[in-house]
């Protein structure tokens, strides 16, 4: 009786515009491009996406279930550009089908460099979950799936009941991903391994017309979730919601293979789906998940080397994290927002230099003419918002001073 636990993200940066060094606005943000992605995006996936998802919770009266974990980030777009997607993501939450997972806020990769911002932002994405949906998060994954057996513990020691991860083979070591595992024999907190190859065929096998097992039906697709019967209990399914309508269009099929696919799974005998906090709670851990080194879903490697896999990343994120104490001295709202939005992963994503596969996924997702445009841009903003930490600083010093010398 495997469990299908359906989950997706949803995630757009706010992408610089085009910043000279002479440049002088603070006004880093295209925000013009941004509400033209966001509009578009949710045309082609996010309203016709989550409007099927809603029927199917309908039609199937509460048997049909999915996770989903929003960022700030697009928060803050669609309540600016497309306001209509909350409001089907508020008629989500109340059917009670539906968790709403915790993540930092700005989908940065602040727990490598800033575990004091890495909860603030948490905190920040938990609060916000609250105003939106009312409910507050119990499983939390982390910006792309990043992981470690200190993550672990750390974002237990949070309060969270589970966590999704990436099910790397390296780390099973021959072991199957379809079932819950633990970091260590005295953790509480559920490990959920994304089956990547299942996903895969989704997410980006579907459309492949090369690939041995096109066309994929629903039906095809349920009986291998079927097979899993025996060797495992959980069947986890972790895409980008984007896979719906944007990375896979409309024509080949995708919403019709999504509309299809509950129908087939629950056809099946004794199958049947679950929320992330509901497989932590009925489905029991089949071993420790040892993962002493970082992890993630991306790239082939999955590893860091997404973000952190050349000299130019490197500096632009330690520059971005070494103004954390002076940002915060600061004490300017639009300072730190601006700080904050420039964590965002996509950022140093857009300055990797990766070939062949993995570097034909990542220039297709860059709107720059290459890594080293993206890195100059960024450094360029980089060097603006550093002269306006300043300038507060000195105000804020001058303030200090007249107060004194009253």
């Amino acid at each position: 009786m495997p469990t299908v636990c359906l989950y997706f993200q949803l995630h757009q940066p706010h992408r610089l515009r085009r910043y000279s060094i002479f440049d002088r606005d603070s006004r880093y943000f295209d925000e013009y491009r941004n509400g033209e992605i966001c509009r578009k995006v949710a045309h082609k996936c996010y309203l016709p996406a989550t409007r099927i998802i809603l029927d199917l919770i309908r039609k199937h009266e509460g048997r049909f279930r999915v996770a989903y974990s929003l960022t700030g980030s697009i928060i803050e777009q669609f309540e600016r550009h497309a306001p209509e997607v909350l409001d089907l993501f508020r008629q989500l939450a109340e059917t009670g089908c539906v968790e709403f997972l915790a993540e930092t806020y700005y989908h940065s990769l602040s727990f490598l460099y800033s575990r004091d911002e890495f909860v603030e932002q948490v905190r920040k994405h938990v609060e916000c979950m609250e105003r939106l949906f009312d409910v507050r998060p119990r499983v939390f994954r982390n910006t792309e799936l990043i992981y470690n057996n200190d993550m672990a513990h750390f974002v237990e020691r949070m309060g969270y009941k589970a966590i999704l991860c990436e099910g790397v083979d390296q780390a099973l070591g021959g072991r199957t991903p379809n079932v819950p595992y633990r970091c260590h024999e005295s953790s509480k907190v559920v490990l959920l391994l994304r089956n990547y190859r299942l996903t895969d065929d989704v997410a980006f096998r579907f459309s492949n017309r090369d690939w041995p097992e096109y066309p994929l039906t629903a039906a095809k697709y349920a009986d291998w979730i079927t097979r899993v019967n025996g060797s495992g209990t959980v069947v986890n399914l972790f895409m980008d919601y984007e896979t719906f309508g944007e990375h896979q269009w409309a024509d080949t099929g995708i919403f019709e293979f999504l509309k299809s696919l509950p129908d087939e799974i629950l056809a099946r005998r004794d199958n049947d789906f679950k929320t992330p906090s509901e497989v932590a709670a009925s489905c029991p851990p089949g071993g420790i998940y040892d993962v002493p080194h970082m992890i993630s879903w991306a790239d082939s490697e999955r590893d860091l080397s997404a973000w952190l896999g050349n000299a130019m990343q490197s500096n632009a994120l330690h520059e971005l994290y070494r103004l954390e104490r002076e940002v915060k001295t600061a004490g300017d709202p639009k300072i730190l927002h601006d700080w904050r939005l420039l964590q965002t992963s996509d950022h140093f994503y857009y300055m990797c230099t990766k070939h062949y596969g993995d570097g034909v996924v990542h220039r297709y997702f860059n709107p720059y003419e290459s890594p080293y445009d993206s890195y100059i841009n960024f450094m360029n903003v980089l060097d603006h918002l550093r002269l306006r930490i300043g300038s507060r600083l000195r105000e804020r010093l001058q303030s200090l001073r007249t107060l004194d010398a009253r």
